[in-house]
């Protein structure tokens, strides 16, 4: 946003600090009569007054707020847990957020099952969020997975070619690499797998369409942006700078 742009986008001092957490607008209408709230250095008592969000710098009780319009969160996200905004039943991710990330009413950009876990992002952004889940962009997303059945050479080119799920679908060529396997009662493989379209339940529907369950899975990759490891299950954190820019690029 140019700086022209920025300056004619004056906004309600009230209106920019509960989008940033400060509180709600009769909070803020009393921190500014009790003369918490400055702008410039200046004390406030009028919590109606116009701001500019991007120049102006607003104080409540010492604390600088600076203003963004956009979060982006990365969550490695747990079972159990919905890729939704809200459910009247279960936890989803947004429940997962403190409230300084919450009043910024991110959602998940697409969705992972309930049993699914691993890299979710979570903004605002809606345009960012259109580019990456439109079907014209085949942008690819990675996931490990362990099968009941020995994948083998067979799938992989199967995969290669496109796979027909169980309502006639033809997937997209999808890369299908095996990590290993283990022999006992029964056999199970780990794969790794990229695809680059989000169709419902895809990569368990693929998988049973070769005769073989998917007990396990994990998004590791979304385009450029990778899980950070680091994350424990139902963590998150901001994107940095350059994760960022993977996925604007």
């Amino acid at each position: 946003m140019s700086a022209a742009d920025k300056g004619a986008k004056k906004q309600r001092l009230d209106k920019v600090l509960s989008h940033m957490g400060a509180g709600s607008r009769s909070d803020i209408r009393k921190q500014a009569k009790q003369g918490l709230i400055t702008v410039n250095g200046v004390p406030v008592k009028d919590s109606g007054m116009h701001v500019d969000p991007y120049q102006d710098q607003i104080e409540v009780g010492g604390e600088v707020f600076i203003y963004r319009e956009y979060i982006y969160l990365m969550m490695n996200k747990p079972p159990g847990v919905l890729s939704a905004t809200e459910d009247k039943r279960d936890r989803t991710v947004v429940d997962l957020l403190k409230h300084e990330y919450a009043v910024f009413e991110p959602f998940p950009v697409g969705r992972l099952d309930k049993d699914t876990v691993g890299l979710l992002l979570l903004t605002n952004d809606g345009k960012l969020a259109h580019e990456l889940l439109s079907p014209r962009k085949h942008v690819p997303k990675t996931y490990e997975a362990t099968v009941e059945g020995e994948v083998d050479a067979d799938d992989v080119a199967a995969f290669a070619a496109g796979v027909e799920l169980d309502d006639g679908y033809l997937t997209q060529p999808a890369r299908l690499t095996i990590l290993g396997r283990e022999r006992g009662s029964k056999v199970i493989s780990f794969i790794s797998l990229t695809i680059t379209e989000g169709k419902f339940h895809q990569v368990k529907r693929m998988f049973q369409a070769v005769g073989k369950k998917v007990t396990f899975l994990k998004r590791v990759s979304m385009g450029e942006l990778k899980l950070d490891e680091s994350l424990t299950p139902g963590a998150y954190r901001e994107l940095t700078a350059q994760e960022l820019g993977l996925l604007q690029r």
